[in-house]
Protein backbone atom coordinates (compact mmCIF):
# COMPACT_ATOMS: atom_id res chain seq x y z
CA UNK A 1 0.00 0.00 0.00
CA UNK A 2 1.44 3.44 -0.89
CA UNK A 3 2.55 5.62 2.01
CA UNK A 4 -0.03 8.26 1.16
CA UNK A 5 -2.93 5.82 1.48
CA UNK A 6 -3.35 5.24 5.20
CA UNK A 7 -5.91 2.66 6.30
CA UNK A 8 -9.06 4.15 7.79
CA UNK A 9 -10.24 2.02 10.70
CA UNK A 10 -13.98 1.49 10.88
CA UNK A 11 -13.94 0.86 14.60
CA UNK A 12 -11.75 0.70 17.68
CA UNK A 13 -11.97 -3.10 17.71
CA UNK A 14 -10.06 -3.24 14.40
CA UNK A 15 -6.82 -2.13 16.08
CA UNK A 16 -3.90 -4.56 16.34
CA UNK A 17 -0.66 -2.89 17.26
CA UNK A 18 2.45 -3.92 15.38
CA UNK A 19 4.12 -4.64 18.73
CA UNK A 20 1.40 -7.09 19.87
CA UNK A 21 2.55 -10.71 20.22
CA UNK A 22 0.92 -13.28 18.00
CA UNK A 23 -0.54 -16.47 19.60
CA UNK A 24 2.31 -18.43 18.01
CA UNK A 25 4.86 -16.28 19.85
CA UNK A 26 3.25 -16.28 23.29
CA UNK A 27 4.05 -19.98 24.01
CA UNK A 28 7.72 -19.43 23.15
CA UNK A 29 7.92 -16.38 25.41
CA UNK A 30 6.37 -18.33 28.28
CA UNK A 31 9.27 -20.83 28.28
CA UNK A 32 11.76 -18.01 28.71
CA UNK A 33 10.10 -16.21 31.61
CA UNK A 34 12.08 -16.05 34.85
CA UNK A 35 10.48 -14.74 38.05
CA UNK A 36 11.87 -11.48 39.37
CA UNK A 37 11.99 -10.87 43.12
CA UNK A 38 10.34 -7.57 44.02
CA UNK A 39 11.83 -5.62 46.93
CA UNK A 40 9.10 -5.15 49.53
CA UNK A 41 10.85 -2.41 51.48
CA UNK A 42 10.98 0.07 48.59
CA UNK A 43 8.24 2.57 49.35
CA UNK A 44 8.99 4.66 46.26
CA UNK A 45 7.67 2.00 43.90
CA UNK A 46 4.41 1.31 45.72
CA UNK A 47 1.53 3.22 44.07
CA UNK A 48 -0.89 5.10 46.29
CA UNK A 49 -4.64 5.20 45.81
CA UNK A 50 -4.30 8.49 43.96
CA UNK A 51 -1.30 7.68 41.78
CA UNK A 52 -1.16 4.93 39.19
CA UNK A 53 2.13 3.06 38.68
CA UNK A 54 4.53 5.11 36.59
CA UNK A 55 4.68 2.49 33.84
CA UNK A 56 0.92 1.98 33.52
CA UNK A 57 -1.61 3.71 31.28
CA UNK A 58 -4.98 4.20 32.95
CA UNK A 59 -7.54 5.95 30.75
CA UNK A 60 -9.48 8.79 32.29
CA UNK A 61 -6.81 10.26 34.55
CA UNK A 62 -5.00 12.46 32.03
CA UNK A 63 -5.32 16.20 31.45
CA UNK A 64 -6.66 17.39 28.10
CA UNK A 65 -6.36 20.79 26.45
CA UNK A 66 -8.95 21.61 23.78
CA UNK A 67 -8.50 24.34 21.14
CA UNK A 68 -11.30 25.20 18.71
CA UNK A 69 -11.17 27.43 15.64
CA UNK A 70 -14.01 28.63 13.44
CA UNK A 71 -17.78 28.92 13.49
CA UNK A 72 -20.35 28.43 16.25
CA UNK A 73 -21.13 24.95 14.88
CA UNK A 74 -17.50 23.99 15.46
CA UNK A 75 -17.62 25.56 18.92
CA UNK A 76 -20.67 23.48 19.77
CA UNK A 77 -18.82 20.33 18.67
CA UNK A 78 -15.91 21.32 20.91
CA UNK A 79 -18.24 21.78 23.87
CA UNK A 80 -19.74 18.32 23.32
CA UNK A 81 -16.31 16.68 23.14
CA UNK A 82 -15.18 18.43 26.32
CA UNK A 83 -18.33 17.32 28.13
CA UNK A 84 -17.95 13.66 27.23
CA UNK A 85 -14.29 13.59 28.20
CA UNK A 86 -14.95 15.30 31.53
CA UNK A 87 -17.88 12.98 32.25
CA UNK A 88 -15.57 10.01 31.72
CA UNK A 89 -13.06 11.37 34.21
CA UNK A 90 -10.52 13.28 32.14
CA UNK A 91 -9.55 16.71 33.43
CA UNK A 92 -10.14 19.53 30.93
CA UNK A 93 -7.44 22.14 31.44
CA UNK A 94 -6.90 25.68 30.17
CA UNK A 95 -3.14 25.20 30.50
CA UNK A 96 -1.75 23.62 27.33
CA UNK A 97 1.66 23.06 28.92
CA UNK A 98 0.35 20.79 31.67
CA UNK A 99 -1.91 18.78 29.36
CA UNK A 100 -1.08 15.19 28.42
CA UNK A 101 -3.11 15.38 25.22
CA UNK A 102 -4.14 18.18 22.88
CA UNK A 103 -7.50 17.97 21.11
CA UNK A 104 -7.33 20.38 18.16
CA UNK A 105 -10.71 21.20 16.57
CA UNK A 106 -10.02 22.84 13.21
CA UNK A 107 -11.65 25.18 10.68
CA UNK A 108 -11.12 24.91 6.92
CA UNK A 109 -12.78 28.14 5.72
CA UNK A 110 -9.58 30.14 5.19
CA UNK A 111 -5.86 29.47 4.86
CA UNK A 112 -4.84 31.36 8.04
CA UNK A 113 -7.10 29.17 10.19
CA UNK A 114 -5.54 26.00 8.79
CA UNK A 115 -2.06 27.49 9.21
CA UNK A 116 -2.76 28.03 12.93
CA UNK A 117 -4.02 24.45 13.14
CA UNK A 118 -0.91 23.06 11.43
CA UNK A 119 1.40 25.10 13.67
CA UNK A 120 -0.41 23.84 16.77
CA UNK A 121 0.12 20.23 15.66
CA UNK A 122 3.83 20.91 15.22
CA UNK A 123 4.04 22.58 18.63
CA UNK A 124 2.26 19.65 20.29
CA UNK A 125 4.65 17.16 18.68
CA UNK A 126 7.66 19.20 19.75
CA UNK A 127 6.30 19.18 23.29
CA UNK A 128 5.83 15.38 23.20
CA UNK A 129 2.08 15.72 23.61
CA UNK A 130 -0.43 13.16 22.44
CA UNK A 131 -2.64 14.66 19.69
CA UNK A 132 -6.21 14.08 18.52
CA UNK A 133 -7.46 16.09 15.54
CA UNK A 134 -11.07 17.11 14.91
CA UNK A 135 -13.09 19.54 12.80
CA UNK A 136 -13.34 20.27 9.10
CA UNK A 137 -9.67 20.17 8.03
CA UNK A 138 -8.94 16.47 8.70
CA UNK A 139 -12.49 15.48 7.73
CA UNK A 140 -12.10 17.10 4.30
CA UNK A 141 -8.49 16.01 3.64
CA UNK A 142 -7.45 13.23 6.03
CA UNK A 143 -4.49 12.14 3.88
CA UNK A 144 -2.53 15.38 4.01
CA UNK A 145 1.12 14.71 4.82
CA UNK A 146 1.16 16.69 8.07
CA UNK A 147 -1.77 14.62 9.41
CA UNK A 148 0.00 11.32 8.80
CA UNK A 149 -0.01 8.95 11.78
CA UNK A 150 -2.28 11.14 13.92
CA UNK A 151 -5.67 10.22 15.38
CA UNK A 152 -8.72 11.88 13.81
CA UNK A 153 -12.30 12.18 15.04
CA UNK A 154 -14.73 13.03 12.25
CA UNK A 155 -17.31 15.81 12.45
CA UNK A 156 -20.14 13.27 12.72
CA UNK A 157 -18.28 11.00 15.13
CA UNK A 158 -17.83 13.35 18.09
CA UNK A 159 -19.88 11.01 20.30
CA UNK A 160 -16.89 8.62 20.13
CA UNK A 161 -14.25 11.09 21.25
CA UNK A 162 -13.66 9.19 24.53
CA UNK A 163 -12.70 6.05 22.62
CA UNK A 164 -10.38 7.90 20.27
CA UNK A 165 -8.65 9.75 23.12
CA UNK A 166 -8.31 6.55 25.13
CA UNK A 167 -6.66 4.67 22.25
CA UNK A 168 -4.42 7.63 21.39
CA UNK A 169 -3.15 7.76 24.97
CA UNK A 170 -2.32 4.06 24.66
CA UNK A 171 -0.18 4.85 21.62
CA UNK A 172 -2.54 3.88 18.82
CA UNK A 173 -3.50 6.00 15.81
CA UNK A 174 -7.27 5.93 15.26
CA UNK A 175 -9.37 7.50 12.51
CA UNK A 176 -13.17 7.62 12.64
CA UNK A 177 -14.49 9.56 9.65
CA UNK A 178 -17.78 7.86 8.84
CA UNK A 179 -21.25 9.38 8.54
CA UNK A 180 -24.19 8.87 10.89
CA UNK A 181 -26.99 7.05 9.04
CA UNK A 182 -30.39 5.55 9.82
CA UNK A 183 -31.67 3.02 7.27
CA UNK A 184 -29.29 4.48 4.72
CA UNK A 185 -30.37 8.09 5.31
CA UNK A 186 -27.74 10.53 6.54
CA UNK A 187 -28.43 12.05 9.96
CA UNK A 188 -27.63 15.51 11.29
CA UNK A 189 -24.80 14.15 13.41
CA UNK A 190 -24.20 12.90 16.91
CA UNK A 191 -27.01 12.94 19.46
CA UNK A 192 -27.97 16.33 20.88
CA UNK A 193 -28.35 15.07 24.46
CA UNK A 194 -24.65 14.24 24.93
CA UNK A 195 -22.79 15.68 27.94
CA UNK A 196 -21.40 19.14 27.22
CA UNK A 197 -19.27 21.83 28.83
CA UNK A 198 -20.56 25.18 27.63
CA UNK A 199 -17.89 27.81 27.12
CA UNK A 200 -20.47 30.21 28.51
CA UNK A 201 -22.92 28.48 30.91
CA UNK A 202 -25.60 31.04 29.94
CA UNK A 203 -25.45 30.35 26.18
CA UNK A 204 -26.46 27.12 24.45
CA UNK A 205 -25.39 26.59 20.84
CA UNK A 206 -27.70 24.17 19.00
CA UNK A 207 -26.74 22.83 15.58
CA UNK A 208 -30.06 22.36 13.78
CA UNK A 209 -28.54 20.74 10.68
CA UNK A 210 -25.21 19.95 9.11
CA UNK A 211 -24.10 20.52 5.55
CA UNK A 212 -25.95 22.50 2.90
CA UNK A 213 -27.63 22.36 -0.51
CA UNK A 214 -25.15 24.60 -2.29
CA UNK A 215 -21.93 23.88 -4.20
CA UNK A 216 -20.08 27.19 -3.87
CA UNK A 217 -16.87 27.08 -5.88
CA UNK A 218 -14.73 28.61 -3.09
CA UNK A 219 -16.04 26.55 -0.17
CA UNK A 220 -13.98 23.84 1.50
CA UNK A 221 -16.46 23.30 4.33
CA UNK A 222 -18.77 21.45 1.95
CA UNK A 223 -16.07 18.78 1.58
CA UNK A 224 -16.19 18.22 5.34
CA UNK A 225 -19.84 18.73 6.29
CA UNK A 226 -21.39 17.37 3.10
CA UNK A 227 -24.99 17.69 1.95
CA UNK A 228 -27.88 18.88 4.08
CA UNK A 229 -28.92 16.65 6.99
CA UNK A 230 -31.38 18.06 9.55
CA UNK A 231 -32.25 17.07 13.11
CA UNK A 232 -35.93 16.33 13.82
CA UNK A 233 -37.90 19.19 15.37
CA UNK A 234 -38.75 17.24 18.53
CA UNK A 235 -35.06 16.57 19.27
CA UNK A 236 -34.20 20.26 18.87
CA UNK A 237 -37.08 21.36 21.10
CA UNK A 238 -36.05 18.81 23.75
CA UNK A 239 -32.49 20.15 23.66
CA UNK A 240 -33.76 23.69 24.15
CA UNK A 241 -35.90 22.61 27.11
CA UNK A 242 -32.96 20.83 28.71
CA UNK A 243 -30.78 23.93 28.24
CA UNK A 244 -33.26 26.20 30.01
CA UNK A 245 -33.50 23.69 32.86
CA UNK A 246 -29.72 24.04 33.24
CA UNK A 247 -29.82 27.81 33.61
CA UNK A 248 -29.26 28.88 29.99
CA UNK A 249 -30.83 32.23 29.07
CA UNK A 250 -29.76 32.57 25.42
CA UNK A 251 -29.89 30.03 22.59
CA UNK A 252 -27.98 30.30 19.32
CA UNK A 253 -29.21 28.27 16.37
CA UNK A 254 -26.35 27.36 14.06
CA UNK A 255 -25.53 25.40 10.93
CA UNK A 256 -23.84 25.87 7.57
CA UNK A 257 -27.18 27.28 6.34
CA UNK A 258 -30.09 27.59 8.79
CA UNK A 259 -32.43 28.74 6.01
CA UNK A 260 -32.21 25.32 4.34
CA UNK A 261 -33.25 23.54 7.54
CA UNK A 262 -35.78 20.73 7.11
CA UNK A 263 -35.82 20.45 3.32
CA UNK A 264 -34.42 16.93 3.60
CA UNK A 265 -36.99 15.77 6.20
CA UNK A 266 -40.16 17.43 4.93
CA UNK A 267 -40.31 20.53 7.11
CA UNK A 268 -38.86 24.07 7.17
CA UNK A 269 -37.22 26.71 9.36
CA UNK A 270 -40.37 28.71 10.33
CA UNK A 271 -42.08 25.52 11.55
CA UNK A 272 -39.09 24.78 13.80
CA UNK A 273 -38.91 28.36 15.09
CA UNK A 274 -42.58 28.50 16.07
CA UNK A 275 -42.10 25.28 18.08
CA UNK A 276 -39.02 26.69 19.79
CA UNK A 277 -40.56 30.02 20.83
CA UNK A 278 -43.25 28.06 22.68
CA UNK A 279 -40.66 26.78 25.17
CA UNK A 280 -38.56 29.94 25.63
CA UNK A 281 -39.14 31.31 29.17
CA UNK A 282 -39.71 35.00 29.79
CA UNK A 283 -36.43 36.89 29.90
CA UNK A 284 -34.60 34.41 27.65
CA UNK A 285 -33.76 35.01 23.99
CA UNK A 286 -33.24 33.10 20.75
CA UNK A 287 -30.69 34.11 18.09
CA UNK A 288 -30.89 32.82 14.53
CA UNK A 289 -27.78 31.78 12.63
CA UNK A 290 -26.60 32.41 9.08
CA UNK A 291 -29.00 31.87 6.18
CA UNK A 292 -28.31 32.19 2.47
CA UNK A 293 -30.73 34.33 0.39
CA UNK A 294 -32.30 31.56 -1.77
CA UNK A 295 -33.78 29.63 1.14
CA UNK A 296 -35.23 32.57 3.03
CA UNK A 297 -37.02 34.17 0.07
CA UNK A 298 -40.01 31.82 0.16
CA UNK A 299 -40.44 32.28 3.94
CA UNK A 300 -40.15 36.06 4.20
CA UNK A 301 -43.65 36.66 5.64
CA UNK A 302 -43.28 34.01 8.35
CA UNK A 303 -39.71 35.01 9.13
CA UNK A 304 -40.78 38.62 9.66
CA UNK A 305 -43.43 37.51 12.16
CA UNK A 306 -40.90 35.36 14.04
CA UNK A 307 -38.25 38.11 14.11
CA UNK A 308 -40.86 40.42 15.67
CA UNK A 309 -41.43 37.95 18.52
CA UNK A 310 -40.36 39.48 21.88
CA UNK A 311 -38.16 36.47 22.71
CA UNK A 312 -36.37 36.34 19.34
CA UNK A 313 -33.58 38.77 18.47
CA UNK A 314 -34.43 40.94 15.44
CA UNK A 315 -31.17 39.89 13.85
CA UNK A 316 -30.29 37.92 10.73
CA UNK A 317 -26.95 37.07 9.12
CA UNK A 318 -27.37 36.94 5.32
CA UNK A 319 -24.08 36.65 3.38
CA UNK A 320 -24.09 38.48 0.04
CA UNK A 321 -20.38 37.84 -0.78
CA UNK A 322 -20.45 40.17 -3.81
CA UNK A 323 -22.76 42.74 -5.39
CA UNK A 324 -21.80 41.62 -8.91
CA UNK A 325 -24.08 39.08 -10.58
CA UNK A 326 -21.24 37.80 -12.75
CA UNK A 327 -19.09 37.13 -9.69
CA UNK A 328 -22.01 35.46 -7.90
CA UNK A 329 -22.46 33.24 -10.95
CA UNK A 330 -18.79 32.22 -10.85
CA UNK A 331 -19.22 31.50 -7.14
CA UNK A 332 -22.33 29.38 -7.91
CA UNK A 333 -24.25 31.22 -5.19
CA UNK A 334 -27.66 30.50 -6.81
CA UNK A 335 -29.05 34.01 -6.32
CA UNK A 336 -28.56 37.47 -7.79
CA UNK A 337 -28.05 40.81 -6.08
CA UNK A 338 -31.74 41.66 -6.60
CA UNK A 339 -32.70 38.62 -4.49
CA UNK A 340 -30.50 39.81 -1.64
CA UNK A 341 -31.95 43.33 -1.82
CA UNK A 342 -35.48 41.94 -1.81
CA UNK A 343 -34.80 40.03 1.41
CA UNK A 344 -33.14 42.98 3.14
CA UNK A 345 -35.70 45.56 2.04
CA UNK A 346 -38.65 43.38 3.05
CA UNK A 347 -37.25 42.60 6.51
CA UNK A 348 -36.29 46.23 7.15
CA UNK A 349 -39.85 47.25 6.36
CA UNK A 350 -41.61 44.50 8.33
CA UNK A 351 -39.17 44.28 11.28
CA UNK A 352 -38.37 47.88 12.29
CA UNK A 353 -34.80 48.27 13.57
CA UNK A 354 -33.66 44.80 12.46
CA UNK A 355 -29.92 44.18 12.32
CA UNK A 356 -28.74 42.67 9.04
CA UNK A 357 -25.20 41.28 9.10
CA UNK A 358 -23.47 40.19 5.90
CA UNK A 359 -20.20 38.80 4.47
CA UNK A 360 -18.16 40.01 1.51
CA UNK A 361 -15.25 38.33 -0.29
CA UNK A 362 -12.71 40.71 -1.81
CA UNK A 363 -10.73 39.62 -4.86
CA UNK A 364 -12.61 36.50 -5.95
CA UNK A 365 -11.14 35.10 -9.21
CA UNK A 366 -12.36 37.13 -12.17
CA UNK A 367 -13.59 40.07 -10.07
CA UNK A 368 -13.02 43.28 -12.03
CA UNK A 369 -12.73 46.83 -10.72
CA UNK A 370 -16.31 47.43 -11.90
CA UNK A 371 -17.51 44.35 -9.99
CA UNK A 372 -15.84 45.58 -6.83
CA UNK A 373 -17.32 49.07 -7.18
CA UNK A 374 -20.79 47.50 -7.25
CA UNK A 375 -19.99 45.89 -3.90
CA UNK A 376 -18.81 49.24 -2.49
CA UNK A 377 -22.10 50.85 -3.60
CA UNK A 378 -24.11 48.12 -1.85
CA UNK A 379 -22.31 48.72 1.45
CA UNK A 380 -22.76 52.47 1.07
CA UNK A 381 -26.48 51.93 0.45
CA UNK A 382 -27.25 49.71 3.45
CA UNK A 383 -24.43 50.72 5.84
CA UNK A 384 -24.45 47.31 7.48
CA UNK A 385 -23.70 47.61 11.22
CA UNK A 386 -22.01 44.19 11.14
CA UNK A 387 -19.86 43.37 8.11
CA UNK A 388 -17.43 40.45 7.80
CA UNK A 389 -14.79 41.34 5.20
CA UNK A 390 -12.71 38.46 3.83
CA UNK A 391 -9.81 38.60 1.42
CA UNK A 392 -10.14 35.66 -0.95
CA UNK A 393 -7.95 32.64 -0.24
CA UNK A 394 -7.93 29.75 -2.75
CA UNK A 395 -8.64 26.55 -0.82
CA UNK A 396 -7.05 23.35 -2.13
CA UNK A 397 -9.44 21.08 -3.99
CA UNK A 398 -12.04 23.76 -4.73
CA UNK A 399 -12.96 24.87 -8.28
CA UNK A 400 -12.09 28.49 -7.42
CA UNK A 401 -8.51 27.48 -6.70
CA UNK A 402 -8.12 26.52 -10.38
CA UNK A 403 -9.53 29.80 -11.73
CA UNK A 404 -7.30 32.70 -12.87
CA UNK A 405 -6.46 34.57 -9.66
CA UNK A 406 -6.67 38.28 -8.92
CA UNK A 407 -3.18 39.62 -8.07
CA UNK A 408 -2.43 39.56 -4.34
CA UNK A 409 -1.77 43.31 -4.22
CA UNK A 410 -5.15 44.03 -5.81
CA UNK A 411 -6.96 41.74 -3.35
CA UNK A 412 -5.21 43.43 -0.46
CA UNK A 413 -6.07 46.92 -1.71
CA UNK A 414 -9.75 46.07 -2.24
CA UNK A 415 -9.94 44.61 1.26
CA UNK A 416 -8.40 47.82 2.62
CA UNK A 417 -10.77 50.06 0.62
CA UNK A 418 -13.86 48.19 1.81
CA UNK A 419 -12.64 48.25 5.42
CA UNK A 420 -12.14 52.00 5.22
CA UNK A 421 -15.69 52.45 3.92
CA UNK A 422 -17.08 50.28 6.71
CA UNK A 423 -15.26 52.31 9.37
CA UNK A 424 -16.40 55.63 7.87
CA UNK A 425 -19.83 55.48 9.50
CA UNK A 426 -21.08 54.93 13.05
CA UNK A 427 -24.33 52.93 13.12
CA UNK A 428 -25.24 53.63 16.75
CA UNK A 429 -24.71 57.37 17.24
CA UNK A 430 -28.42 58.12 16.88
CA UNK A 431 -29.25 55.74 19.75
CA UNK A 432 -27.53 57.75 22.48
CA UNK A 433 -30.21 58.79 24.99
CA UNK A 434 -32.45 55.78 24.30
CA UNK A 435 -33.77 53.49 27.03
CA UNK A 436 -33.20 49.87 26.00
CA UNK A 437 -33.95 46.40 27.35
CA UNK A 438 -30.81 44.24 27.35
CA UNK A 439 -29.84 40.68 28.31
CA UNK A 440 -26.48 40.39 30.12
CA UNK A 441 -24.58 37.20 29.21
CA UNK A 442 -20.79 37.62 29.29
CA UNK A 443 -17.71 39.64 30.19
CA UNK A 444 -15.91 41.96 27.78
CA UNK A 445 -12.48 41.00 26.42
CA UNK A 446 -10.78 43.71 28.48
CA UNK A 447 -12.68 42.53 31.60
CA UNK A 448 -13.83 46.10 32.32
CA UNK A 449 -17.52 45.60 31.47
CA UNK A 450 -20.25 43.03 31.19
CA UNK A 451 -21.59 42.47 27.67
CA UNK A 452 -25.33 42.61 26.98
CA UNK A 453 -27.45 42.67 23.83
CA UNK A 454 -30.58 44.66 23.08
CA UNK A 455 -33.56 43.23 21.09
CA UNK A 456 -31.67 43.85 17.82
CA UNK A 457 -28.60 41.91 19.04
CA UNK A 458 -26.57 45.11 19.22
CA UNK A 459 -23.80 45.00 21.80
CA UNK A 460 -24.27 47.10 24.93
CA UNK A 461 -21.58 47.36 27.61
CA UNK A 462 -22.85 47.66 31.19
CA UNK A 463 -21.12 47.99 34.59
CA UNK A 464 -19.59 44.83 36.10
CA UNK A 465 -22.24 44.20 38.70
CA UNK A 466 -22.48 40.42 39.42
CA UNK A 467 -26.19 40.87 40.14
CA UNK A 468 -26.73 41.72 36.46
CA UNK A 469 -25.23 38.57 34.96
CA UNK A 470 -27.88 36.40 33.31
CA UNK A 471 -30.54 39.06 33.86
CA UNK A 472 -32.64 41.16 31.53
CA UNK A 473 -32.48 44.81 32.60
CA UNK A 474 -33.27 48.27 31.27
CA UNK A 475 -30.45 50.72 30.63
CA UNK A 476 -29.99 54.29 29.46
CA UNK A 477 -27.58 54.56 26.51
CA UNK A 478 -25.01 57.27 27.22
CA UNK A 479 -22.23 56.52 24.69
CA UNK A 480 -21.81 54.87 21.30
CA UNK A 481 -18.80 53.45 19.42
CA UNK A 482 -18.36 51.68 16.11
CA UNK A 483 -19.25 48.22 17.43
CA UNK A 484 -20.97 48.91 20.74
CA UNK A 485 -23.01 51.16 22.98
CA UNK A 486 -22.62 51.80 26.70
CA UNK A 487 -25.57 51.70 29.04
CA UNK A 488 -26.29 52.55 32.67
CA UNK A 489 -28.91 50.38 34.42
CA UNK A 490 -32.12 52.22 35.31
CA UNK A 491 -32.61 52.10 39.07
CA UNK A 492 -36.42 51.84 39.07
CA UNK A 493 -36.66 49.31 36.23
CA UNK A 494 -37.86 45.74 36.66
CA UNK A 495 -35.21 43.02 36.41
CA UNK A 496 -36.13 39.73 34.73
CA UNK A 497 -34.33 36.56 35.72
CA UNK A 498 -34.29 34.69 32.44
CA UNK A 499 -33.13 31.33 33.74
CA UNK A 500 -35.75 28.98 35.17
CA UNK A 501 -33.02 27.40 37.34
CA UNK A 502 -29.53 28.17 38.61
CA UNK A 503 -26.96 28.25 35.80
CA UNK A 504 -24.25 25.59 35.87
CA UNK A 505 -20.85 26.62 37.15
CA UNK A 506 -18.20 27.40 34.54
CA UNK A 507 -16.64 24.11 33.48
CA UNK A 508 -19.48 22.02 34.89
CA UNK A 509 -20.75 19.20 32.69
CA UNK A 510 -24.29 19.55 31.38
CA UNK A 511 -26.60 16.82 30.21
CA UNK A 512 -25.60 14.18 32.76
CA UNK A 513 -28.34 11.87 33.96
CA UNK A 514 -28.66 11.13 37.66
CA UNK A 515 -27.45 7.60 36.90
CA UNK A 516 -24.17 8.93 35.58
CA UNK A 517 -23.75 11.74 38.13
CA UNK A 518 -23.17 9.13 40.84
CA UNK A 519 -20.85 6.20 40.44
CA UNK A 520 -21.97 2.77 41.69
CA UNK A 521 -19.26 2.81 44.35
CA UNK A 522 -19.87 4.75 47.59
CA UNK A 523 -22.13 7.30 45.90
CA UNK A 524 -19.21 9.25 44.44
CA UNK A 525 -20.56 12.54 43.12
CA UNK A 526 -19.09 13.01 39.64
CA UNK A 527 -20.82 16.35 39.16
CA UNK A 528 -19.24 17.97 42.17
CA UNK A 529 -15.78 16.41 42.22
CA UNK A 530 -13.13 17.09 39.58
CA UNK A 531 -11.63 13.91 38.19
CA UNK A 532 -8.27 14.63 39.80
CA UNK A 533 -9.87 14.39 43.25
CA UNK A 534 -11.44 10.97 42.68
CA UNK A 535 -9.13 8.11 43.79
CA UNK A 536 -7.85 5.95 40.95
CA UNK A 537 -9.27 2.75 42.46
CA UNK A 538 -12.72 4.31 42.68
CA UNK A 539 -12.54 5.50 39.10
CA UNK A 540 -11.40 2.13 37.77
CA UNK A 541 -14.14 0.20 39.56
CA UNK A 542 -16.67 2.77 38.40
CA UNK A 543 -15.61 2.44 34.77
CA UNK A 544 -15.88 -1.34 34.94
CA UNK A 545 -19.38 -1.13 36.42
CA UNK A 546 -20.71 1.87 34.52
CA UNK A 547 -20.90 2.29 30.79
CA UNK A 548 -21.34 5.68 29.16
CA UNK A 549 -25.05 5.98 28.29
CA UNK A 550 -24.37 7.23 24.74
CA UNK A 551 -22.15 4.19 24.08
CA UNK A 552 -24.59 1.51 25.23
CA UNK A 553 -25.59 0.60 21.68
CA UNK A 554 -22.07 -0.75 21.07
CA UNK A 555 -21.32 -1.84 24.61
CA UNK A 556 -22.70 -5.37 24.56
CA UNK A 557 -20.76 -6.33 21.44
CA UNK A 558 -17.55 -4.82 22.76
CA UNK A 559 -17.84 -6.58 26.14
CA UNK A 560 -18.55 -9.88 24.39
CA UNK A 561 -15.57 -9.52 22.04
CA UNK A 562 -13.20 -8.60 24.89
CA UNK A 563 -14.48 -11.49 27.02
CA UNK A 564 -13.94 -14.01 24.21
CA UNK A 565 -10.44 -12.67 23.60
CA UNK A 566 -9.54 -13.02 27.28
CA UNK A 567 -10.95 -16.55 27.36
CA UNK A 568 -8.87 -17.52 24.34
CA UNK A 569 -5.70 -16.16 25.96
CA UNK A 570 -6.36 -18.08 29.20
CA UNK A 571 -6.95 -21.34 27.33
CA UNK A 572 -3.78 -20.82 25.31
CA UNK A 573 -1.66 -20.20 28.40
CA UNK A 574 -3.22 -23.18 30.20
CA UNK A 575 -2.39 -25.64 27.42
CA UNK A 576 0.99 -24.01 26.89
CA UNK A 577 1.80 -24.64 30.56
CA UNK A 578 0.73 -28.29 30.35
CA UNK A 579 2.99 -28.87 27.34
CA UNK A 580 5.90 -27.25 29.18
CA UNK A 581 5.45 -29.55 32.20
CA UNK A 582 5.30 -32.61 29.92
Amino acid sequence: MPAACEPVLEDIEDIVSAEDLKPHDRQFVRRNVFPKVRKRNSQKNIPTDDEPPSDSIIPGVQKIWIRTWGCSHNNSDGEYMAGQLAAYGYKITDNSAEADLWLLNSCTVKNPAEDHFRNSIKKAQEGKKKVVLAGCVPQAQPRQEYLKGLSIIGVQQIDRVVEVVEETIKGHSVRLLGQKKDNGKRLGGARLDLPKIRKNPLIEIISINTGCLNACTYCKTKHARGDLASYPIEELVDRAKQSFQEGVCEIWLTSEDTGAYGRDIGTDLPTLLWKLVEVIPQGAMLRLGMTNPPYILEHLEEMAKILNHPRVYAFLHIPVQSASDSVLMDMKREYCVADFKQVVDFLKEKVPGITIATDIICGFPGETDEDFQETMKLVELYRFPSLFINQFYPRPGTPAAKMPQVPAAVKKQRTKDLSQLFHSYNPYDHKVGERQRVLVTEESFDSNYYVAHNPFYEQVLVPKDPLLMGKMVEVNIYEAGKHFMKGQPVSDARVHTASISRPLAKGEVSGLTEEFRRSPQNGTNWKAQPSAEIPVKTRLSSWMALQLPWQQERGGLKILSVSLALLAVLVMFYYGGMKTEL
